[in-house]
C-alpha cells in the first residue's frame, strides 16, 4: 500500500509527532494527502529542548497545527522507578495523553512514526501502541529507515539526515531511579558536546559518572578538546570516561 492510499482510507488523522525523521516524514505525507491532520507533541523531562524546536519548525513549514501537551512522566511510579519495561509504561502514558487530546479535537485515528526497520521485539513501547490502537502507516506500507531518509531528502525536509535520538531516560541504567536533576544534567552535557561539533553520540550516566559514547571518527575531536570537556562535565559528574567501543 502507498501512503496516499492509506490516507484515502484515513482522511482525518492525528499524528504523534516527536520531531524526529520518521514522524516528520509521516506528518509531511499526512499534510499532503489527508483531508485534516493535527500534530501532537508531548513535552516532558525526557525530551531535550531541540526536539520541540524541530517539531515546531517542521509543523510551521508544513502548515500543520501543532498541539504541545505537557506531561509529568516522573509522576508515574512505573516510569520514575525505571524498571526494565519503563519504555512500555512511558509510551502508555504518552499515547494516553495524545489519544485524549486527539479525541477531543475530533480525530478518529492516531498515527505514529514506527517504520518497517523497527524490531517489535526490541521495542517494548510497541505494546503500548497496540493497546491504544495506534496505527503505524510507515510500517504498514513497508517503508524502512533508509527509504524514509531518501524520500525525506527528495521532499526537502531538514530532518532527512537527523540522527536517531532516543529519549534522555535511556541514558540512565534500568533500576536507577529517574529524577529531573539527572535528566537535566544529561541534556546539558549532550547540548554542550553538540555545540563543539559532536553528533550521533550519547552520554551515559550512573552513580556520578558520565561515559561518553562517540563515533570513532570523533575521537580526535574529543582528545583535542579534552580539558574543556572535563571542566564542563565535572560540574555535574565526579568522573568522565570514554567508551572505546565506538558507536557504529
Amino acid at each position: 500500500m502507498e501512503l496516499s492510499a492509506f490516507f484515502a482510507q484515513c482522511p482525518e488523522a492525528a499524528v504523534a509527532f516527536s520531531g524526529g525523521a520518521d514522524s516528520a516524514y509521516l506528518l509531511y505525507e499526512a499534510a499532503r494527502h489527508a483531508r485534516r491532520v493535527g500534530a501532537y507533541y508531548v513535552k516532558s523531562v525526557f525530551q531535550p529542548a531541540f526536539e520541540l524546536a524541530d517539531a515546531r519548525r517542521l509543523a510551521r513549514a508544513l502548515g500543520v497545527t501543532l498541539r504541545v501537551l505537557e506531561l509529568d512522566v516522573l509522576a508515574v511510579p512505573c516510569v520514575r522507578d525505571n524498571p526494565p519495561d519503563r519504555c512500555y509504561h512511558c509510551k502508555r502514558a504518552i499515547f494516553s495523553a495524545i489519544a485524549a487530546a486527539a479525541e477531543e479535537d475530533g480525530f478518529p485515528v492516531l498515527l505514529d512514526g514506527t517504520n518497517a526497520s523497527d524490531d517489535a521485539a526490541d521495542r517494548p513501547g510497541m505494546r503500548a501502541l497496540a493497546e491504544r490502537s495506534v496505527r503505524s502507516p510507515l510500517r504498514e506500507c513497508g517503508l524502512d529507515k533508509e527509504e524514509i531518509r531518501r524520500r525525506s531528502r527528495a521532499a526537502g525536509l531538514f530532518t532527512w539526515e537527523k540522527p536517531a535520538y532516543a529519549c534522555l531516560a535511556t541514558r540512565i541504567p534500568a533500576g536507577g531511579a529517574l529524577t529531573a536533576e539527572k535528566l537535566a544534567a544529561v541534556e546539558a552535557a549532550e547540548a554542550y558536546l553538540a555545540s563543539l561539533g559532536f553528533s550521533d553520540f550519547r552520554v551515559r550516566a550512573a552513580d556520578g559518572h558520565a561515559r561518553l559514547q562517540l563515533r570513532a571518527e570523533q575521537f580526535p575531536l574529543l582528545l583535542a578538546r579534552r580539558g574543556e570537556i572535563l571542566d564542563r562535565l565535572r560540574r555535574d559528574y565526579q568522573t568522565v570516561s570514554l567508551d572505546l567501543e565506538a558507536r557504529a
